[in-house]
């Protein structure tokens, strides 16, 4: 068996305590692959082994691994992860199936245009900036409500939030409060946790885990 098919396995396994100690409602998390640079061969041993959720952060890098690979494993699910500018757009909505990183009305009224042209079904993330951090992409969690109006008003398929919690900080709070505000727009999806934070993220529902170097390992670049 290949490490990464390992990996997944005991990370599954995780999950699955987590849910049966900590929840009264079961659910099932979806995890997210995320395979940004890693290569096609470290890739391979996961889609043979069924798993169909995967994440990159770059469109160029995302096209030139998975465009191939989705004609061939067809039920694959490619989520972009990473801040998409609105002239990468265009070969977003070819390739991608999710995208967790709307957070400006430029970006949504010009996916709304090509996901329109194209007929393509996107399901899509707002990214909220829980901690302030100028480093970080993400609405302000006061906007969120009329942000969420506005997407709809385009049309655009929006399922959930998505947060990037501050480093070095106790997660739980900020996961919390992204319970919090998906409930308060009635939204079923929520994209948190990553390898360091996922169990956390389970606590509050977390839907969709992005996890890379639990299933990778650490990245050479």
């Amino acid at each position: 068996m290949h490490q990464t098919q390992s990996n997944l396995i005991e990370i599954q396994n995780k999950i699955k305590k987590k849910i049966n100690e900590s929840s009264k409602d079961k659910y099932n998390p979806k995890i997210i692959a995320v395979s940004k640079t890693f290569p096609e061969q470290e890739i391979l041993p996961l889609l043979n082994f069924g798993h169909n959720e995967f994440g990159e952060n770059k469109v160029q890098e995302a096209i030139q691994k998975w465009k191939n690979l989705k004609e061939k494993y067809d039920q694959v699910r490619l989520h972009m992860l990473g801040k998409l500018q609105t002239n990468k757009v265009k070969s977003a909505v070819e390739i991608f199936d999710y995208i967790h990183s709307l957070d400006n009305l430029k970006l949504a009224n010009k996916l709304a245009k090509e996901i329109h042209e194209k007929n393509k079904e996107i399901k899509i993330f707002i990214q909220i900036n829980l901690g302030g951090e100028s480093q970080k992409s993400g609405i302000d969690p006061s906007n969120l409500e009329v942000f969420y109006k506005n997407c709809l008003d385009l049309k655009l398929n929006i399922i959930g939030t998505m947060c990037i919690p501050p480093d070095n900080q106790d997660p739980q709070p900020f996961f919390k409060e992204m319970l919090n505000l998906n409930n308060k727009i009635n939204l079923s999806e929520i994209s948190m946790g990553m390898t360091n934070d996922f169990l956390e993220a389970i606590e509050f529902k977390s839907t969709y885990l992005r996890i890379g170097t639990g299933i990778f390992g650490k990245r050479s670049i």
